[in-house]
């Protein structure tokens, strides 16, 4: 046989043939994780038979496997972190870790992975937390299939669920995550893909996210927040088929954008919001397939929004459709249906034929005044809608839907 083949070979075969497995139990010859990993070497699996751990401060400097059977429990004892992780390759999966330690000047961890790349952390269930998942300078991960449940009552002694920083290329989905300050939070944190997850009665925001570019955000659940999810000084990212729902408060939102260029909002819903989004200093974006219902303000942009494009989105049953704090305007809106709009389709085509101003000088009065708030549904506020609507002076002349739509779209 050629010498080349025979050293592919072994190279291939060498994890399996020499990677063990051990086992810990309460009853074994191996009583405790950290004994485990004492004996392991790189490639061996350590399987955890089912009972209370009580264990804290456990270094994985080893290219492991370790993973749980049903009833596993990794306790903390609230002592400080538990799982710090230094190895590349690393699995952790199928067990119950809790009771991490409080610090004020150290981010305890459920888990933490620090310059590590390659690990796949999944089938958890993380309770009575300071930080959940914490990732620091680690890449090429997977973060999946994870419950993380805390107990946040106030924001200054609690941690986030999933907290990424300077870290890439990660996968963040089917993760539930309720109880902490954040339910996910990145900074600097580039080409990542967020799905299917579910972030709720979080005390701060749903997800929170900075300086983090070219990131895709598809079918993820943002319910009960302080906020939803707040988005800032990040370029390139994509929000697809999100639901944003019932995030109210004197300063909430679904969905905040503050300096954001080259992003792609589309197939979004936004329900029972005090703000659907607010938009601050954010640029060539495009607002397409969205749905806005029964939120306060669908959308609040508030100065330097320019090169923005809405369309096809449905506005229902919102208390004001769009704020806009500007009398100049270079965004366009085609094509969306808007609940309010009382205009006649002649032609059949199923647009209008008359445009419509979304922006009622009702909205720019609140805006200076919010107080005014309790004149909504005054007649007052009718007549005040009409006259600018007839004759614009406050709000912008050129800001129109051209073509709205006559019927909301399915």
């Amino acid at each position: 046989m050629n010498k080349h083949v025979i050293f592919l070979l072994l190279i291939f075969f060498y994890i399996p043939v020499f990677a063990k497995e051990i086992k810990v139990s309460k009853n074994g010859t191996v009583k405790s994780v950290k004994q485990a990993l004492q004996q392991a070497k790189d490639g061996d699996i350590i399987k955890i038979e089912k009972g209370v751990y009580k264990e804290h401060d456990i270094n994985v400097e080893k290219s492991v496997k370790i993973i749980g059977e049903d009833g596993v429990i990794i306790d903390g004892q609230e002592k400080g972190k538990i799982f710090q992780v230094y190895a590349d390759g690393v699995e952790i999966s199928h067990m119950t870790i809790q009771n991490v330690g409080v610090s004020y000047t150290t981010d305890y961890a459920a888990i933490r992975l620090t310059k590590c790349k390659n690990f796949v952390i999944s089938n958890l269930k993380l309770r009575n937390l300071f930080f959940g998942i914490y990732l620091e300078k680690a890449n090429h991960g997977i973060i999946k299939n994870n419950q993380i449940e805390g107990v946040a009552k106030d924001e200054y002694n609690s941690g986030n669920g999933i907290h990424l920083w300077y870290s890439h290329y990660i996968e963040v989905y089917n993760n539930h995550i309720s109880g902490m300050r954040d339910g996910m939070y990145f900074e600097f944190a580039d080409n990542c893909k967020i799905k299917n997850n579910i972030s709720t009665k979080n005390l701060r925001y749903g997800l929170h996210f900075m300086f983090s570019n070219d990131d895709e955000y598809e079918n993820n659940t943002f319910k009960n927040n302080g906020a939803g999810v707040a988005v800032m000084f990040s370029k390139r990212i994509n929000m697809i088929n999100n639901k944003f729902y019932h995030n109210w408060g004197n300063a909430s939102y679904g969905l905040l954008l503050k300096e954001i260029y080259d992003a792609e909002i589309i197939d979004n819903k936004f329900i029972k919001n005090t703000i659907g989004i607010q938009i601050e200093g954010s640029t060539r974006i495009n607002y397409f397939d969205n749905d806005f219902k029964q939120n306060g303000w669908a959308i609040k942009m508030t100065g330097a929004a320019y090169q923005n494009k809405f369309y096809r989105n449905n506005f229902i049953n919102n208390s004001f459709d769009l704020s806009f704090n500007s009398n100049l305007n270079d965004n366009e809106f085609k094509e969306n249906y808007w609940s309010e709009y009382t205009g006649y389709d002649l032609n059949k085509d199923g647009f209008g034929d008359v445009p419509y101003r979304p922006v009622k000088l009702f909205s720019y009065v609140v805006n200076k005044t919010p107080e005014t708030i309790i004149l909504l549904r005054s007649l007052f506020v009718d007549i005040i809608n009409f006259s600018e609507k007839v004759s614009p002076v406050f709000t912008p002349d050129g800001l129109i839907d051209s073509s709205p739509k006559m019927q909301a779209y399915p």
